[in-house]
C-alpha cells in the first residue's frame, strides 16, 4: 500500500495539450473553423462559372478528338506492319 502511495506521488501532474478534450467538443471546433473559412471563401460569378466549364469540356473534347485519331492511325499503322 505504501508504494503505491509513494508511485503516485513521483507522477507528474498531467499537462493538458492544446486542443485536448472531448472529441464532441473538437468536432464542434473544427465545424465552427469549417464555417469561418468558408465565409472568406469568394465565390465565382455564375457567368464565370458557365464559361469555366465551356472551356473545359470543349478542351476535353479536343484532347478526345486528338487522342482518338492519333489511336486509329497508329493502330491502321501496327495493323499494316504486321501483316
Amino acid at each position: 500500500m505504501a508504494a503505491k502511495a509513494e508511485e503516485s506521488k513521483s507522477r507528474q501532474p498531467e499537462v493538458h495539450k492544446p486542443g485536448a478534450g472531448s472529441r464532441l467538443t473538437q468536432i464542434r471546433q473544427f465545424m465552427s473553423e469549417v464555417r469561418q473559412e468558408f465565409g472568406k471563401v469568394v465565390w465565382p460569378a455564375k457567368k464565370q462559372t458557365i464559361m469555366s466549364t465551356t472551356v473545359v469540356i470543349a478542351l476535353v473534347i479536343v484532347v478526345a478528338i486528338y487522342l482518338g485519331s492519333i489511336d486509329l492511325v497508329l493502330g491502321k499503322l501496327v495493323g499494316a506492319i504486321l501483316r
